[in-house]
């Protein structure tokens, strides 16, 4: 049998979780870049917020601390990801880790796609950070930008042509440097 202090949390969080967890996976996935990793973090503030409903102050606040919640899960996922990495890092063999120039290479790369992008008209650049950064299939990225579908191709289309554009513009001009 069910606590009845826990009933007004049952209603209250129902309400949040059907107007506000798309919102909040999405603010999640802006910090972590991992639908899956977002949707666990937004599901775990739910859940403690459930188990502490009775200690909240003011409820009507409960919209702003799961948000709260949901950044530091986020930033912990975060700190965590960059632990692992490091330790994987750590446990490579010297042969098997990247070379100087590679990783300088790699670096080159992506600040000359950030530049290219950065060119871009904003509804484009939108289109392509959340189709290739964030991995959104085109009905979220729809969502997110509060547009149809087909505008989304539209956009993604005319942004991957000038970013090629705008690339091999680049390529060129460092290949007349090297001369």
């Amino acid at each position: 049998m069910t606590d009845p202090a826990t009933w007004g949390a049952d209603a209250a969080l129902d309400e949040l979780y059907a107007a506000h967890w798309r919102q909040l996976v999405r603010l999640s996935v802006l910090l972590v870049r991992d639908v899956g990793l977002a949707e666990e973090i937004v599901q775990d503030a739910f859940v403690a917020m459930h188990g502490r409903w009775g200690r909240l102050r003011e409820p009507d606040k409960a919209l702003a601390y799961l948000r709260q919640s949901v950044v530091n899960r986020s930033r912990s996922a975060l700190r965590h990801r960059a632990v692992v990495a490091r330790h994987d890092a750590a446990q490579l063999p010297p042969a098997v880790q990247p070379g100087a120039d590679e990783s300088s290479v790699s670096a080159v790369r992506r600040d000359a796609v950030l530049d290219a992008m950065r060119q871009l008209p904003a509804r484009q650049r939108e289109a392509l950070a959340l189709r290739y950064y964030l991995d959104l299939s085109e009905a979220e990225i729809a969502d997110a930008m509060g547009i149809s579908r087909g505008a989304v191709k539209s956009h993604a289309s005319r942004g991957s042509a000038a970013l090629r554009d705008l690339l091999a513009g680049q390529i060129d001009d460092q290949n007349d440097g090297d001369l």
